[in-house]
């Protein structure tokens, strides 16, 4: 069989050749939106007079046929025709004849492709905001839960002071919030239409590029040919914006595999999240964290090697962009595979609130509140901090933690102490103690789900 452009040429393509440039092993995954993207071209070549009335109809029947092969997976897609686009175009012939040859008329695969790739991703990413928005529901419903379950808080891995595990688990939420509203506002960029920009100068032909733009919900076209055909930011853009959410989600998976350890003991994953061990029979391995954390690295990467195609090429398009679309695959499939598996692991887990409250019983993170309450006496907070840590290094030396001192240890270190310092001390005043704008005290963790849940009302409306 011939090339659909091997007029110009007298000899065959080499087979290594055919191999390397060929495409459709993986871009017949554009096949739905490569169809979609040409019944609308073909309808605006109708309407404009480029073509009969006659033949449109035509085209558009063997699409429809072409697409309903796609539908039952009937196709048998052809090395020797490249990528979706050629093949797409010899099932429409094989169907209705010579006639289908005319649906190329006034694009190029440039274009075309460059169009399919921006539908794909709007599609992909309106989804991936949906389930995001499902793994915050779920985040939500945990913290609602736990607004009064306490929980050692670390900095350095250190326990420091306690809080809310509601608290903590709604610092997700808000990264997940950036990351939803950094995908939301991607869509604005995904929203222009390349086709019609041809090759990269443009066509000859009359054609209406706003009424493409209309049939197929964009609400921009590229007002420059070469930069159409040659601008891959919206897919560098995606795969940013998917690699800042991986890493969000590596660093959730990276607390539930800790908590989740015997040393730990904060939560429990359900079964149905977890595997065993082929030698030890009492091992439940978090197997779903372990590997979300991991994929975080084969998003970053298909970052990195786009932006390292793109950096040194001249306008307008190049082979090497080619290589735009299997990191771009493969993250779309990473990504809506880990927030499917996400939201009911948060949703199912276990949060042992016995365990996290004999966990700060048996620290020093109530700490800072002395120190605290010194200042409150009117002691300068640097003097204060040094009487403090001289008061933690004699409650370890007599192995007591600070609730368990008595009044004289205090008062040994400072006469400002008195009775009520085992107030200040106690875990739920310490926390209820932060009552500032964004902080634990369980009056502003209520605050902060309210907000979040009007976020998640609103994101809700603007997709619809």
């Amino acid at each position: 069989m011939s090339k659909l452009w091997g007029g110009r040429f007298k000899k065959e393509t080499n087979k290594l050749v055919e191999e390397l440039t060929a495409s459709i092993s993986f871009d017949q995954k554009l096949a739905k939106e490569d169809i979609q993207g040409s019944l609308a071209h073909v309808q605006m070549l109708g309407e404009s007079g480029i073509i009969s009335t006659e033949d449109m109809e035509k085209i558009i029947a063997g699409l429809n046929k072409v697409s309903e092969k796609l539908e039952k997976d009937e196709l048998e897609y052809n090395v020797s025709n490249e990528d979706i686009h050629m093949n797409i175009e010899a099932f429409l012939i094989e169907e209705i004849g010579p006639v289908g040859g005319k649906l190329h008329t006034g694009r190029s695969r440039n274009d075309q492709v460059a169009t399919d790739m921006h539908l794909y991703l709007k599609n992909h990413t309106q989804n991936i905001i949906e389930m995001i928005e499902s793994v915050q529901a779920a985040i939500v419903s945990q913290s609602e839960d736990h607004i009064y379950t306490l929980i050692p808080g670390y900095t350095h891995l250190q326990r420091a002071q306690p809080v809310s595990f509601a608290h903590h688990l709604m610092a997700y939420f808000w990264m997940l919030q950036r990351d939803k509203e950094r995908y939301i506002d991607s869509l604005e960029r995904l929203n222009w239409l390349p086709l019609g920009a041809g090759a990269l100068a443009g066509t000859t032909f009359p054609i209406n590029r706003e009424r493409v733009a209309e049939l197929l919900g964009f609400d921009n076209i590229y007002p420059n040919s070469m930069d159409a055909v040659s601008n891959r930011d919206f897919i560098v853009e995606f795969l940013s914006a998917s690699s800042m959410l991986m890493m969000h989600i590596s660093r959730l998976s990276e607390e539930l595999v800790i908590w989740s350890s015997e040393e730990f003991k904060f939560v429990e994953l359900d079964d149905s999240f977890c595997t065993g061990s082929s030698i030890m029979p009492q091992k439940k391995n978090p197997d779903v964290p372990e590997l979300l954390r991991a994929k975080t690295g084969r998003v970053n990467g298909s970052l990195v090697g786009l932006l390292t195609v793109l950096k040194g090429l001249p306008l307008a398009y190049n082979k090497d962009m080619q290589e735009d679309k299997e990191g771009m695959f493969d993250t779309v499939e990473t990504v809506e595979g880990t927030l499917q598996l996400l939201a009911p692991m948060i949703e199912s887990m276990t949060v042992n609130e016995e365990v996290m409250r004999k966990a700060i019983n048996q620290d020093y993170s109530n700490a800072t509140d002395i120190a605290d309450y010194l200042v409150t006496k009117g002691m300068p907070f640097r003097e204060a901090h040094e009487i403090i840590g001289k008061i933690v290094l004699n409650a370890i030396d007599q192995g007591k933690y600070l609730l368990e001192l008595n009044l004289e240890d205090y008062q040994s270190f400072s006469p400002l102490f008195d009775d009520d310092i085992y107030e200040v001390l106690a875990h739920e005043q310490v926390v209820g103690a932060r009552n500032s704008q964004g902080g634990t005290a369980p009056e502003q963790v209520q605050q902060q789900i309210k907000l979040a849940k009007e976020k998640l009302d609103k994101c809700q409306a603007l997709v619809e």
